[in-house]
């Protein structure tokens, strides 16, 4: 899992100018749960992020692996430290 992540992360990093940050952690106390973070210029971005092959392909791998539901969550952000 956390290769397959680790691949959409890497082409974020190189083909999304419209993802300004892609964060990726696994928990310390069950590895077995990773989280991303990720912020857009605009739901444009978001959108295209959302239908690109690289997450298609990332759910096609990580499917057989996932140990219940993938929890979506979009949100306002109204604060951050950067």
């Amino acid at each position: 899992m956390k290769a397959a992540l680790l691949e959409v992360a890497a082409d974020v990093q190189a083909n999304e100018p419209g993802t300004v940050g892609f964060y990726l952690s696994q928990a310390t106390e069950n590895p077995c749960l990773f989280t991303t973070y990720e912020r857009f210029v605009d739901d444009e971005a978001m959108d295209r992020h959302n239908g690109s092959e690289t997450v298609a392909s990332f759910f096609a791998r990580a499917r057989p692996l996932l140990d219940g539901d993938v929890i979506l969550v979009t949100a306002g952000e109204y604060s951050a430290k950067i």
